[in-house]
């Protein structure tokens, strides 16, 4: 039995000594006030602030900003104003048509009141205008370089369209019922490159800049006398001159040694020279770019003119016989 009594009184110590020091940690927050230390909880009461030993980092709090005395009350005003101003809707500004408004890539309105950025697509240089029922061009940015706005209702094409849009590289205005286009609508952009008007109802192809490498003015109503007089002359960089299905009934020369592909299929044409491509006066001249020509669907027989083409890689696409 005093075997027993003595090893229970041991456990107990064993017990009291391993237990930590009670009250440690308020004791250190009581001996605060002795060390000059003003630790202002700013509680009513129940506030807890956590405390991280080798850390020293401001305690956030939250609800315990002093009243306005501290503001300065036209600061506070102005936030109020600035407030106001942020809600009032932004109205878009009609921008004339080909104005060359700098800023946004679109100028601000186009029909309905909307921007233009709103009603197509822009993304960089490039504006979608597509199948949108436009009946006219909308405002350009200066930054425009690729202009798309197919299978609308755009009838007309004035100078004022693309005026000042110096770095337009593309227009494609495929289907639109296009019937009228001013003579200096396109010859004053020095960037232009290529042209799509395929699909409309022209009748005289508008005078173009010497810049042109693909001009394609397909399935229109150009006739014989819709294309200039040496229209594709000065144009030293044209590869591709599509006048497909346009009742032409003669061959537009002279064309640059640059071009690669010729089609017009389904016209009127009804015979060639031999100086069409190539040089009566020099018979070792060689036209080695031009290798895709097409004249099926002309009332032509191509076995009667063979000096014409001689020159060519390959024999134009069209009735022998």
């Amino acid at each position: 039995m005093v075997t027993l009594r003595l090893m229970w009184g041991l456990l107990v110590l064993c017990v009291v000594a391993a237990s930590p020091r009670r009250y440690a940690r308020q004791a250190e927050l009581d001996n605060y006030d002795n060390n000059n230390v003003d630790l202002d909880l700013n509680v009513d009461g129940d506030d807890v602030y956590d405390y991280y030993d080798g850390i020293d980092e401001p305690q956030i709090e939250i609800g315990t900003l002093s009243p306005d005395e501290d503001i300065d009350p036209s600061h506070h005003a102005s936030l109020e104003e600035e407030e106001e101003e942020e809600e009032l809707p932004i109205k878009p500004q009609l921008i004339p048509s080909g104005s060359g408004e700098s800023g946004t890539l679109m100028g601000p309105s186009a029909q309905g009141g909307m921007a233009t950025c709103m009603l197509c697509t822009c993304l960089v240089g490039s504006v979608y205008c597509d199948d949108l029922k436009l009946d006219r061009v909308p405002p350009l940015s200066k930054e425009t370089t690729h202009f798309y706005a197919r299978y609308n209702k755009i009838a007309k094409i004035s100078k004022s369209d693309f005026a000042n849009l110096n770095k337009l590289k593309r227009i494609d205005l495929t289907s639109n019922g296009i019937s009228r286009i001013d003579d200096d609508a396109f010859f004053g952009l020095p960037a232009l490159g290529e042209l799509i008007l395929r699909e409309n109802s022209i009748r005289q192809l508008p005078a173009l800049p010497p810049s042109m490498a693909l001009i394609d003015a397909s399935h229109n109503q150009l006739g014989s006398t819709g294309i200039q007089r040496e229209a594709f002359k000065d144009m030293p960089g044209l590869l591709y001159l599509y006048l497909t299905d346009n009742n032409i009934d003669h061959i537009p020369v002279p064309l640059p040694d640059s071009l690669r592909s010729l089609h017009l299929q389904n016209n009127n044409i009804q015979m060639m020279h031999e100086d069409t491509f190539c040089n009566p006066h020099d018979l070792n001249y060689i036209r080695n770019a031009l290798e895709d020509v097409r004249l099926d669907g002309n009332p032509i027989n191509l076995s009667r003119t063979p000096e014409a083409y001689i020159c060519l890689p390959r024999i134009p696409v069209g009735a022998l016989i």
